[in-house]
């Protein structure tokens, strides 16, 4: 018999919804907490800048049991996955498990000595302690901006210049007749530039410190998940764990799979421009391939050429009266900073004592299945195993944890189990693919089938591939066949 628990879910994005239905369904008693007003992590409409959308297509970024709306477009825009969200939420009526506008500020093992963890909670201005046997964590990589300054930036502000974070470009009227200045050279610095581009700017400058492999949605006419999702195309990569035979045939396909690399990587040129922008990246594609490559928003290299963003590759050195003085020398004339600076990835209510058994010096997770810690009790965490197909790996993980927490994975691993997946994990990161660091080395990109063959196996799944080897082997992931997979482990409820 499993006995029921009390589970806090601290957030409520994709993930944060993924958990909450987990750990309901197998009847234990959650509450969720969500520092904003609403539901939808990144989706929230005042976390997200004009014009985003999705890099994945609608297809690979939906719940196993609840396929995004058919009347959507490809790659839907920020809106609409917000309300796909709240969708999600009505139909297994989560919004009874939430408390809004309620942070985490703290955690710390409870004190009557019972497993389990006592949350520091503020809502309202106002501070609660609330005990809890399971908690996960589902603030995924997003959660707290990377904050970055340079010299000369109060006197620019002073002087009627405007300094702000990527996720703070809401509103498209704030670029109208100005100099925009850029930092970053990911997904979001490259929506941003358009985005001000198209609505009025004065002039468009995307500063960005390296060339990295960018996808376009369509590979010489051909939609990216057809080309890249694929079980047959990660095979190619350097996955962990090989076996003696697996090495061996590696070896003897070496060949066959660098000649691959190098007709995208040429397809890429073509396509893209890259060699006249002087955009071609130092490393080849297959080294750097992880979940920080960008997909090329559209509009980016039709800007470039018709001089509307002009990309200057560099940084920014600090600011001087109404400029940014870069790097390279260059002064760039500036009304409007935007910093596409990312986010830091941490997990800052949990006790130092913790984090330091978390985290490695180098910023590198000790995580078992990109979930758990054995030196961390009681605690998990759903939406660190960053992917292209985020919705999916959520739900994925969500459902692994909660058996896990209940001790009802098929194969429940122990304590020196996990210590040397981790460790081996760990070595084959910074050892035999670096790109795998990317997050603090928590992204299954482009392990996809990989990562989830083993939660399968984990969970007892009677049946973990397509009945159609053409289509397991050489399409994308399917998230209702992933559904039918769940449904295949054994059953059971706590009470």
């Amino acid at each position: 018999m499993v006995e029921r628990k009390t589970v806090a879910v601290i957030g409520g994005g994709v993930s944060g919804l993924a958990a909450a239905k987990a750990f309901d369904e197998k009847g234990h008693r959650v509450t969720g907490f969500e520092r904003s007003h609403d539901f939808g992590g990144v989706w929230e409409l005042s976390r997200s800048y004009p014009d985003v959308q999705t890099q994945s297509p609608k297809d690979l970024y939906c719940y196993t049991d609840h396929p995004m709306p058919e009347s959507y477009p490809e790659w839907p825009k920020g809106p609409q996955v917000h309300a796909y969200l709240h969708s999600y939420a009505e139909k297994h009526k989560l919004g009874r498990l939430f408390r809004l506008n309620t942070q985490v500020k703290a955690m710390e093992r409870r004190a009557d000595g019972k497993p389990g963890w006592t949350l520091v909670l503020e809502s309202a201005g106002r501070e609660r302690r609330e005990d809890f046997d399971f908690v996960a964590v589902c603030t995924g990589q997003f959660s707290e901006k990377n904050v970055i300054s340079h010299p000369g930036q109060e006197a620019f502000v002073a002087g009627g210049g405007q300094v702000m974070h990527s996720s703070d470009y809401t509103d498209p009227e704030l670029v109208r007749g100005k100099r925009v200045v850029v930092l970053g050279g990911s997904k979001s610095a490259t929506d941003i530039a358009v985005n001000a581009a198209n609505n009025g700017a004065a002039q468009v400058t995307m500063v960005y410190r390296e060339n990295v492999w960018r996808i376009p949605y369509f590979v010489g006419g051909i939609n990216f998940k057809r080309l890249l999702y694929m079980r047959a195309q990660e095979q190619q990569f350097n996955q962990w764990g090989k076996s003696g035979l697996q090495r061996v045939i590696a070896a003897i396909f070496k060949p066959l799979v660098w000649a691959n690399f190098r007709g995208l990587e040429t397809l890429l040129k073509l396509q893209l421009g890259l060699r006249k922008w002087d955009m071609v990246p130092d490393q080849p594609i297959e080294k750097t391939v992880s979940c920080s490559v960008p997909i090329v928003t559209p509009g980016l290299f039709e800007g470039f050429k018709s001089g509307a963003i002009r990309p200057v590759r560099g940084t920014f050195e600090r600011y001087e009266r109404d400029s940014v003085v870069l790097s390279t020398g260059e002064a760039v004339g500036c009304d409007l900073a935007v910093l596409a600076v990312g986010w830091i990835l941490g997990v800052p209510f949990l006790p130092e004592e913790y984090r330091a058994k978390l985290i490695d010096p180098d910023g590198q997770y000790r995580v078992y299945r990109l979930a758990v810690n054995p030196d961390l009790p009681d605690i998990g965490f759903v939406g660190f195993n960053s992917s292209f197909c985020t919705v999916l790996s959520a739900e994925m993980i969500a459902n692994w944890l909660v058996r896990y927490a209940d001790g009802q994975l098929a194969h429940q691993p122990s304590d020196t189990e996990m210590r040397e997946n981790i460790e081996m994990m760990l070595a084959w990161r910074r050892d035999e693919r670096p790109a795998a660091q990317v997050y603090g080395g928590l992204c299954s990109a482009p392990f996809h089938f990989k990562h989830f063959d083993e939660l399968l196996a984990d969970m007892g799944a009677r049946k973990r591939r397509r009945s159609n080897p053409l289509a397991e082997q050489f399409s994308y992931p399917n998230a209702a066949a992933y559904g039918g997979f769940l449904k295949s482990t054994p059953e059971y409820r706590a009470t």
